[in-house]
């Protein structure tokens, strides 16, 4: 099954397509920029790399050569400042002009950080993201958010820079270890949460999506990154309404932060900032208990953690008024009501958390 999605009402237009086999189609669209006189220029992981690099520069053909090709090496840790640096000088040895395109391959560390570098390189180039991790291609591809962290917290520099083009394939998430593939999976918790409707589909397909399922697994990211660009294309900016998407990322990106940037996948901790953030819903907008029992079923039977031993608690707590999502009058926390319900920008006691913070202890 293919699809498609445009963002609309944004400053740059984003087309997302999908579906099994549809990395295929970077054939074609390489063969038109050939024929437009435009570059391509890979930034891409090792371990991406040596999975798929040579399949897409076959696929890519005379639009790239080897020297084309920018391999950083795997982890969060290349998320940085020196990274992007790097990254800048490599493209204008390349001659890089601003009608080329960036394209980024891999996971959420290289869309991050290649959207960033593409968004600031002569003052923007180009963009494809074709994302090939299931986190990725749930969330972080989609919807123009492009930074590196540094040490006072993740993401806390970047900027808004649409892709012009998203190519989401399930077949590359055949080859991803057990441990990568799983740490999509809070992500998708995230959007089941959301989008209430969606949940009950979650729960029904959970053991398709166990066993990668071209099929089940592609509609399901279809219907996340549908949720998604619904609300980019009323708030781009994130300047209200797209908070609810931060929904269990204040504590996870805290737990990220005093852990040390790589000692917990971001998507296992968003997984666990999710639970969190359904304990400190209990509390402060009466959410039904059984939300977070029903949340935290599906990460245990899709493999993610749902207790650690936590950090220092006033680490995590000036981690978490650290972290970027933080506005006037409130600690920018996103709760849920129900399911289908969030509610941004609450004002989030510190012994609120702190009581909430046992639901995840081991």
């Amino acid at each position: 099954m293919r699809w498609e999605r445009s963002l609309v009402n944004t400053g740059r237009s984003s087309l997302v397509v999908g579906g099994p086999g549809e990395l295929e189609s970077l054939a074609s669209r390489s063969f038109l920029m050939t024929e437009e006189g435009r570059r391509l220029l890979v930034i891409t992981d090792d371990n991406v790399y040596e999975t798929w690099g040579p399949q897409v520069k076959a696929l890519l053909g005379a639009a790239v050569s080897a020297e084309d090709f920018h391999v950083i090496p795997a982890g969060e840790t290349s998320k940085s400042v020196d990274m992007l640096a790097a990254c800048w000088d490599w493209l204008a040895e390349r001659g890089c002009r601003r009608s080329d395109v960036v394209l980024a391959l891999g996971g959420g560390v290289v869309g991050d950080l290649a959207g960033f570098v593409a968004a600031t390189y002569q003052r923007g180039v180009g963009l494809w993201q074709v994302p090939t991790t299931l986190l990725s291609q749930i969330d972080s591809s989609v919807g123009g958010k492009t930074a590196v962290n540094i040490s006072a917290g993740k993401n806390l520099v970047g900027a808004f820079y649409q892709p012009d083009l998203v190519l989401v394939d399930p077949d590359t998430l055949g080859t991803l270890p057990d441990a990568e593939f799983r740490a999509g999976l809070g992500e998708m918790v995230k959007y089941g949460l959301l989008d209430g409707g969606f949940l009950p589909t979650l729960e029904k397909n959970k053991n398709g999506v166990l066993l990668r399922n071209p099929e089940v697994v592609s509609s399901l990211v279809a219907r996340c990154i549908a949720y998604k660009a619904s609300v980019v294309e009323k708030d781009e900016l994130d300047r209200g309404g797209r908070a609810v998407l931060n929904l269990g990322h204040t504590v996870g990106h805290a737990l990220e932060v005093t852990l040390g940037y790589g000692a917990l996948s971001h998507g296992f901790a968003v997984g666990l900032g999710l639970l969190v953030a359904l304990a400190v819903s209990e509390s402060m907008l009466g959410l039904d208990p059984g939300v977070r029992m029903r949340a935290r079923s599906l990460l245990d039977a899709w493999g993610l953690p749902t207790s650690i031993a936590l950090p220092e608690t006033s680490s995590i707590l000036a981690a978490a008024a650290k972290d970027k999502k933080v506005v006037a009058g409130t600690t920018g926390f996103v709760g849920l009501r129900r399911p289908g319900e969030p509610a941004w920008g609450l004002r989030v006691e510190p012994e609120t958390l702190v009581d909430s913070l046992e639901v995840i202890r081991s």
